[in-house]
């Protein structure tokens, strides 16, 4: 019984994808600009890549997932921070890894109401906070016919220009966001062998777009007042 309630808990890897998305809660004197603090502003769509793994651990097992992408829009002053695509798979576009393999699919998208903040203080190092709203994300554990759990709400991560030194992937230099040991609570239509919370780490690259509606993503972001 523990064994599967451990490989439950690697659904919730896809929050720590979620984390990375581009949002924190909005206040005024924020701006996203075109990859330096002197750079026209930016407003446009955002693409969201894992660096790494994200990682998911609770007293009852961890799990994580090596590739995650999510696509969405924001708004050059922080606000209006849509996600409208997340992907989390393992190794090769596989299932997340764990005792056993977990399939996670993203739900209700589009996911609306995140933004970012500019924090002057720079707390703990970082640029900005980044809210993640409404996500929601279901996992099924490949055991006895498939477990299933749902885990959603909102979180809130630290976001870093890529130019800081305190940013947690320094061998990028891509805009990041990082989520370390955030808590994730189980939402209704899980199983009952599910975790009711996780901690979640991870740490994603943002970027835009240098020509609008293109699909590429190659434009530096930076977060400024």
């Amino acid at each position: 019984m523990a064994r599967i309630r451990q490989t439950a808990i690697v659904g919730t890897a896809a929050l720590a994808v979620l984390a990375a998305g581009v949002a924190p809660a909005y206040a005024a004197g924020t701006t996203i600009r075109r990859g330096s603090a002197t750079a026209a502003a930016y407003s446009g769509n955002v693409q969201a890549s894992l660096l790494g793994t994200a990682t998911v651990s609770s007293s009852i097992g961890s799990g994580s997932c090596s590739q995650s992408t999510m696509n969405g829009s924001i708004n050059s002053d922080g606000s209006a921070l849509n996600v409208s695509s997340a992907t989390f798979t393992g190794t090769g576009g596989g299932p997340c890894s764990g005792s056993t393999s977990s399939t996670i699919t993203a739900q209700n998208l589009p996911w609306t109401g995140g933004n970012v903040t500019f924090d002057a203080a720079h707390t703990g190092g970082r640029d900005a906070t980044v809210t993640i709203a409404n996500f929601k994300v279901k996992a099924v554990v490949d055991i006895f016919g498939g477990i299933t759990c749902v885990f959603g709400g909102n979180l809130t991560a630290n976001g870093y220009n890529g130019t800081n030194a305190s940013r947690p992937v320094t061998t990028s230099s891509d805009a990041q966001v990082g989520v370390k040991n955030a808590t994730v609570s189980k939402q209704s239509g899980s199983s009952f062998l599910c975790p009711s919370t996780a901690t979640v780490t991870a740490t994603y690259a943002l970027r835009g777009e240098s020509v609008a509606g293109s699909g590429t993503y190659n434009q530096a972001l930076y977060v400024t007042s």
